[in-house]
This record gives C-alpha cells, structure tokens and sequence, in this order.
C-alpha cells in the first residue's frame, strides 16, 4: 500500500478565542494534484503551514510523506517544495545567488536545472532581487520551490502577479511533477488553475471542509444558470407556471420584447423543457456551471461556522446531477 504524501486528521488550530481551523481532514496521494480552495480567513494558509511545521495544530494528527512533521527536520523539509503566500526577497543578492543558496538548503539539484527554469518561465538570474518586480520575484520562487524535484510541492497562491502566458508556464509545470510521482497541494483563487490541473478539490469555508471530490463531480453537482425570455403573457403568469420548477435566485421582470427570466436552475432538464413548452419562449440560455460558479454556490450554502453537517459528497452530486 503506497503511503499517502499528506494525511491529516481532524486537524485543528486556535488562536485564544479565534478558531482557525475546526477539525479538518485532507488526503493527498503521490503523483495527484489536490485543489484547496476558500475565501481569504477560511484556513488554507494555516494549513499549509502547519504541514510544514510553521505552525504548531491545537489537535488532530498530520503526516507528511510519512513523518510527523514536528519531528522530520531537515531530511524530511529537503523533499518538499514550498512557495509561500507571503513571499519576500529583497537586497542585493541575484536571482542566481538566492537560488544556490537555496539549492544548498534542500540538496540535490540536477546541474543547469535552475536555469532550464528561469528560460521557460521568462527570468533573467543576473538581476539583483531587490530589483524584480512581483511577477518576477513570484517566478523565482517557483523555481526555488521547484527546482530539487521534491516529492511533494506545497503552494500557497502559486500565480500570484503572473502573466496569462507564465500562468500556462506554470501548469505545465505542475503536469510534469505530477507525471514524475509528486504530490502537489495547491492552495489558490484561481479556479481556473485548480480547474486545469486538480485531481481532488477540497473547498475550505471558515474554517471547515465544505465540500471535497473530483472537479468534474463539483462542477456537475451545481445548478444550472438559466436565462429566458416569454413572448406574450406577464410575470404573474410565467411565475404561476415555472414555480414548481427547483428554481432559486430568481428574477423576474416584465419587458417590451416580453418576460425576461434568469434563475439558477438545479433540476432535470426534461422537466424544464416541458415546463416551459407550454409558454412562448423566444429566447433559451441554459449555462453549465463552472468550478467559479460551484464554488460560489456552496459558499452561499454553508455561511454557518457551527454547522454540524459532513462535507458535500462530490461523488453523490455527480449522480445527482448525471441525470440534468
């Protein structure tokens, strides 16, 4: 049986008063790629850094390629890559200083590698870092964190000031890792990042796990935004006949061209043709939903951090929403 990269177990962590993180469970397996994602104040960058030994949990049980990490030390830090959220390089040293030194700390980089990195991700290494701007500054510290081929990649808001085209760079990057048998955790606001490349998404909210499964399941359990338009009749008619329908958000307003409707739509999709045969419609949008748009939705879902419900079970909604 393959040892799990991460395994954490009802992890949680306090600050007096403030809880940070309220009993949270995560699985990261080698050569997979596991989204985190939440609005700012939600735990992820408490989590990270507790994977790392940054920060010490107020309960619960953490291990990181199979050692606790309050115990790992150096050996255990030199197989993981870490490019933190908050990161910050200044003085007088270049690009290529910082990198050796870092090279040093974790061991074992492959001759040439940091600067086969700096080529694809646009660097110039001869430049004094006080003198980067932030997008390059980021892109030195993905080559730190990349640059010894870890075994597992922890990264805390990896794009952060980068361009589309670095944005690619870097996903291409993350594939590469992942085919060579690291894990990576990935903690961003991008959903289209962690849409490209996650194999698992947990979605953390105040502190808990709302949600966790594959993209694809997430996506497929949303609703459905849906956008009309009814030719001859008013708004009163149009709601007498759609409001059996499993409709929410919805907006109704009367127009010279007719009823114009937009609602979020989590239902079968045979239902709401048959529903809406018997009105005149002249306009139809029906728009599947996105990781963005999933999200956002569980978010206005679960806003109570004393909730005592489970995580979403992705793979339930994925069934769920197969026959939509």
């Amino acid at each position: 049986m393959t040892t799990a990269a991460i395994e954490v177990q009802d992890l949680r962590k306090s600050y007096g008063r403030h809880v940070a993180l309220r009993g949270i469970d995560l699985h990261v397996a080698p050569g997979s790629v596991l989204g985190l994602v939440g609005p700012n104040g939600a735990g992820k960058t408490t989590t990270l850094r507790i994977l790392l030994d940054l920060l010490r949990p107020s309960g619960g049980t953490v291990r990181v390629l199979g050692e606790d990490p309050r115990t790992g030390g150096p050996a255990l830090r030199r197989r993981i890559g870490y490019l933190p959220g908050d990161l910050r390089l200044e003085g007088d040293p270049t690009g290529r200083a910082v990198l050796a030194f870092y090279a040093r700390v974790s061991g074992d980089v492959a001759p040439h590698r940091a600067e086969q990195l700096a080529d694809r991700l646009g660097l110039d290494l001869s430049r004094p870092v006080g003198t980067l701007s932030k997008g390059n500054r980021q892109k030195l510290g993905l080559i730190q964190a990349f640059q010894h081929e870890p075994d597992l990649l922890v990264l805390d808001e990896p794009t952060s000031g980068l361009d589309p085209l670095v944005q690619r760079t870097f996903l291409e990057l993350v594939r590469e890792a992942r085919h060579d048998g690291a894990a990576i955790l990935l903690s961003s606001h991008v959903m289209s990042e962690i849409q490209h490349v996650a194999d698992e998404v947990s979605v953390l909210a105040d502190g808990r796990i709302i949600a966790q499964g594959d993209v694809p399941s997430l996506r497929r359990g949303a609703a459905r935004r849906i956008s009309a338009v009814f030719a001859g009749t008013d708004s009163d008619t149009v709601w007498d006949q759609i409001r059996q329908l499993p409709l929410r958000e919805v907006v109704l307003a009367d127009e010279p061209d007719g009823v114009h409707l937009d609602a979020l739509y989590d239902g079968d999709l045979d239902a709401l043709v048959k529903t809406l045969s018997h009105l005149t419609t002249t306009e139809l949008s029906i728009e599947e939903p996105d990781l963005e748009d999933a999200i956002l939705q569980l978010y206005r879902t679960q806003r109570d951090p004393d909730r005592k419900t489970k995580p979403v079970d992705l793979v339930a909604l994925a069934q769920k929403g197969a026959a939509k």
